[in-house]
């Protein structure tokens, strides 16, 4: 990916509408790649802005979704399946360990340079229902000559 001077690489150009599907595309692989059974929750992407650059022109994606798996002591082998097979299809983890919360939650963030997308995978062990908590990112988008960024 090209680097942005605020480090938010650059997608290439897309419409709002393409990019969030092919950003829920890649939820949909990383979902498989869990191999655990469980649920995910119904969320779909959104559209934000990108930090210093022009609101009508550019944009990011994001997805925001969690995973519950059918028996709660499977948490750790989904967590264990994402940090094997990520690399497999491109991923590179660039950070894994406890985060700094209060609970030290294990947290796996990956960047797939090739989907020009991040996704941040935090191990919600403790919560009343333990999860994964997903949150993938795209780069920054420009939108094509003469269309309109849809925001949803």
């Amino acid at each position: 990916m090209n680097q942005e001077p605020n480090d938010i690489p650059s997608a290439g150009t897309s419409t709002s509408s393409a990019a969030s599907d092919e950003l829920e595309k890649v939820s949909n692989e990383i979902y498989k790649m869990i191999a655990v059974k469980g649920e995910a929750s119904d969320s779909h992407a959104g559209v934000m802005d990108c930090a210093g650059k022009d609101r009508e022109q550019y944009f990011r994606v994001f997805h925001p979704w969690s995973f519950y798996p059918a028996s709660p002591d499977q948490l750790d082998e989904a967590m264990k399946h994402l940090k094997q097979e990520l690399p497999k299809h491109g991923w590179k983890i660039v950070q894994y360990g406890p985060d700094r919360s209060r609970n030290k939650n294990l947290t796996l963030t990956a960047d797939n340079d090739e989907r020009k997308s991040s996704v941040k995978i935090t191990q919600d062990a403790k919560n009343d229902r333990p999860k994964l908590s997903l949150m993938l990112i795209s780069g920054c988008y420009q939108i094509p000559a003469g269309q309109e960024i849809e925001r949803f």
